[in-house]
């Protein structure tokens, strides 16, 4: 069984990732910030910004593969400097503890950024030929990730994500399909969403660890890669979709504060390049996702 070192495996991604490949025999260990109320000798408390503490578990377990979905965030999050001490210098913590471990190198580094990367573009399809044009502090944080990752290429095998919208169950309620998904199950009667004849990529988690396990075991490397469908849904339509889960219709108030100017009415991610990688994969219909989320 190969090992697999998940950094912020208590985090959405992590909770599912780490079943996943469980399931597909690996051996899963991970990092947590806080301290685990679940006593296991595979998670470890770990603070990353605290490159001495990463480097005593890497050394530790000296994992075939290391993926690291520790990070802020959530755009709305006041402090800045969070984003760039965890998204950018924690992950030089990393690589750089791998890096002094004599006679190590991993099969796979998989470190992910963020689709926000790219911005405002002309285009409605989003591929990783475009600049980066990022307009917020977790955006650019990626970016700049990406950037002072790239300068790691000659020496680690790594591997930059890019992951466009994904749910499913355990997602919290401040990102957007568990806000609607949680409003219907606590029967509410009304919801503020900005604009939802919007169309944009909405993918399943499993169908992200899917790829993360794909990736793993792919020749890839020193690349970008978008996690993406290319499959667009209306948020007018989600709503369609509760409203048959649920049985029942929910009011939706438009609040013009959630609506931006100059919206793009359909935004997705290529997956030409994942799909060459990888081979095709498949995934859920979203009704279905919506559907293990309600009943969960």
């Amino acid at each position: 069984m190969k090992k697999v070192l998940i950094i912020g495996i208590d985090s959405f991604t992590g909770k599912h990732l780490s079943s996943y490949l469980n399931n597909n025999m690996f051996e899963v260990y991970g990092t947590t910030f806080l301290e685990t109320k679940t006593k296991t000798k595979n998670i470890f408390q770990c603070d990353i910004t605290d490159k001495k503490n990463i480097h005593a578990i890497i050394l530790n377990l000296l994992p075939d593969f290391i993926i690291n979905l520790a990070g802020i965030s959530f755009v709305a999050t006041s402090n800045s400097v969070l984003f760039y001490k965890v998204n950018v210098l924690a992950v030089e913590n990393i690589l750089n503890s791998i890096l002094e471990i004599s006679n190590y190198n991993p099969q796979k580094v998989i470190l992910v950024s963020s689709a926000t990367v790219y911005g405002n573009q002309i285009d409605n399809v989003l591929d990783e030929s475009m600049i980066p044009n990022p307009i917020n502090h977790y955006a650019i944080s990626k970016y700049a990730m990406e950037q002072i990752v790239k300068t790691y290429y000659d020496k680690l095998n790594i591997i930059i994500t890019r992951p466009f919208n994904y749910t499913g169950i355990g997602q919290e309620e401040h990102f957007l399909i568990p806000k609607i998904v949680a409003h219907y199950k606590n029967r509410k009667d009304n919801i503020e969403l900005g604009n939802i004849n919007v169309f944009r990529e909405f993918n399943d988690v499993l169908f992200v660890c899917e790829v993360y396990k794909r990736l793993f075991e792919s020749s890839v490397k020193s690349d970008i890669v978008n996690i993406a469908s290319n499959r667009v849904i209306a948020l007018k339509d989600v709503i369609k979709m509760m409203n048959q889960i649920s049985n029942y219709d929910i009011k939706v108030s438009i609040n013009q504060k959630f609506i931006r100017k100059n919206e793009i009415t359909k935004l997705s991610g290529s997956s030409d390049k994942l799909f060459k990688f990888l081979g095709k994969i498949h995934q859920k219909e979203f009704i279905e996702t919506l559907k293990d989320m309600y009943n969960d």
